[in-house]
Order: structure tokens, then sequence, then C-alpha cells
């Protein structure tokens, strides 16, 4: 269980301005390196040290107030660290300033946990705004590109003319996704998609995950609660216990010697997934 610990620094070198681990040669898109984030006097992590993998799916999970969300926030330069280094796709999220930040921006997909979708907007003009901010196309490309977007994720055509207020909740879902990958991303980042949606809407929309990131080759970091999430699609998982981080495998994390995991993973909703 090597990677069930906080992981040690490991040789990398550069390649096509890309970490690549030496051990097996994958890519590493996500490196967290000595993180603290804090407010105030409040620490909230210290000492955060994980990797994610090119074309992996990463389930980060934690109890309550262990600041899953704030995590994901700090990381795509929504709140600030006030200790060591995030590297993005290769690059110190640090040093991206103007131009270069807005570069990044364009290579990361958000799907915020309420959707964030503008309510006075289209699902169409809401896919539509980081075209604009971004690509620069004319009107009409921008639209069928929406509507590619809107097939993408599963939904009906006639999606794109309607407002989110007209929408379900699993469909609102669905539509902040198309969202979050309208400029093609390759690094994805959900915050607790499948909250709030029954148990059969969940696992339509986990395979949708798992489906986009084979086909696409989209490596996600999504933040959840849903063991049924963990069984199904994550290659890993990573759990915030006591400010720190600890990474594995569902076996690997199985066999973790510690309180909250051992009842997370071994108690009756824990089980019941794992069937």
């Amino acid at each position: 269980m090597a990677d069930l610990a906080t992981v040690a620094e490991r040789p990398t070198l550069i390649e096509g301005g890309q970490l690549v681990d030496h051990r097996d040669g994958r890519t590493v898109v996500l490196r967290l390196r000595d993180v603290r984030t804090q407010f105030d006097d409040k620490i909230i992590h210290d000492k955060l040290d994980f990797d994610v993998f090119r074309g992996e799916i990463v389930g980060l999970v934690g109890g309550s107030g262990t600041g899953k969300s704030v995590l994901l926030r700090t990381i795509i330069g929504l709140n600030g660290h006030s200790r060591g280094t995030i590297e993005m796709l290769g690059v110190d999220t640090a040093t991206l300033h103007g131009g270069t930040e807005r570069a990044m921006q364009a290579r990361t997909g958000v799907q915020f946990q309420d959707g964030a979708l503008f309510s006075s907007l289209s699902v169409t003009e809401n896919i539509i705004v980081p075209i604009r901010e971004h690509a620069g196309l004319d009107e009409q490309t921008m639209r069928e590109i929406a509507a590619l977007k809107v097939a993408m994720v599963g939904l009906p055509p006639d999606t794109g003319d309607k407002k989110p207020s007209e929408l379900s909740g699993g469909m609102r879902k669905r539509a902040s996704l198309a969202r979050a990958l309208a400029l093609d991303p390759e690094l994805l980042f959900l915050d607790e998609p499948t909250a709030g949606l029954d148990p059969i809407g969940a696992a339509h929309y986990d395979e949708l995950v798992k489906g986009l990131s084979r086909s696409l080759g989209l490596t996600v970091l999504m933040v959840t609660h849903d063991l049924d999430s963990l069984y199904a699609i994550c290659d890993r998982i990573a759990v915030l216990l006591d400010k720190r981080v600890v990474v594995g495998t569902i076996e690997e994390l199985l066999a973790y010697d510690h309180p909250w995991v051992r009842e997370y993973f071994h108690g009756p909703r824990g089980r019941a997934a794992a069937r």
C-alpha cells in the first residue's frame, strides 16, 4: 500500500511541458506538494501531497468539514494557498497570470456543485459563454459546438433552447457538464456531481462521466460522498483525514487502518456499495 501515505517526492522529468512519473511513464497532470490552505488562523489542510495521472478518475472524499470543496476551489485558483505548490498540466499555478492563466482555464473544465448555470440564459447560451471568452468564434460555429455538447451529455436537442428553470435537476447537472466540456478540456473538476440525484439517475450520470473520460481522454478529479460512484468509476480515491490526504485504490483503502476510513468503507452503505 505504498500510495497510502503522504506521498514522498518522486523522481520526475519534464517531457513536452508535462510531468512524467519515472516508475511507469504515467503523465502527472495534477501535482500537489506540501500544500496548506487556511482562513485566518484556521488551518484546513496541511502538508497535502498527491498526484493525479492522465486519464484516470480520482474521487476526493472526506468527512464533513474536511474541506473537500475548499481544496477543489484552491486547486482551480478560486482560493489561495498559504504554502506549497500546485502544478497543473506541468505548470506551477502560482506563475499563471494574464494570458497564461486564460490559456490554462481553456484546458480545464469545472462543474460546480449547484451547476452554477446563468438562470437568465438558455442552455445553449450558457455553453457559449466560455467559448466566446476563449475561442472568439463566429456565432453559428459556437451554436454548432453547443449543440454537439448537448448531445454529448445525453440531452435532447431542444434542451439547448430551454432555461435552467425549465429543466429537472438531473438535466441541469448534464447541462452544466456540457458547459464544463465546452472547450474540450484535458482536466475536468466535478464537485458533488451526483448530489440530489436518485440512485438510477446517479448511476446513469456516473456511466456518462466514465464514458466521456475514456472516449475523450479526460482526467477527472471528482469531489463526492457517493460510495456507489467510488466503486463504479474511480480508479483511485484521495481521502482527506486529519488535515492530510491518503490516496489509494478501493482495495487498498479497505485495508487502511483509520477510524473514519473503516466506518466509511465498512459501514452499511459501504457494504451495500461493494455488493
